[in-house]
């Protein structure tokens, strides 16, 4: 980890770093359990497409957050410090994720 350059920066890159690896753990634990839930009775790949598709999120949030914590400890700010491609994106693929979780527990 870098440290601050400046004392006035405030903590706000941490608590970015941190909401982001929230973001990615939570969806790795997810994607374990659902490996945990279908491991004595897999039936096919389909079963484990949420799981992996989980393992995907939880990579990309954790790539997104490192990527966003380096992005705000450079001086000086980058002039476009928006992210919202890589929020939307990850948002729909979290509610895709939601969905053929759904269909797969649904299915079983």
């Amino acid at each position: 980890m870098t440290p601050r350059r400046d004392a006035t920066d405030g903590l706000q890159p941490e608590r970015t770093a941190l909401a982001w690896s929230r973001t990615s753990l939570g969806s790795l634990t997810g994607g374990a359990l659902l490996l945990l839930r279908h491991i004595e009775h897999y039936h096919g790949p389909l079963r484990l497409l949420p799981a992996v598709m989980a393992l995907v999120i939880a990579a990309a949030a954790y790539a997104i957050g490192q990527r966003r914590l380096t992005a705000l400890r450079s001086r000086p700010l980058p002039s476009s410090r928006s992210i919202r491609r890589q929020v939307l994106a990850l948002g729909w693929a979290v509610i895709a994720l939601t969905v053929v979780t759904s269909v797969v527990l649904g299915v079983s």
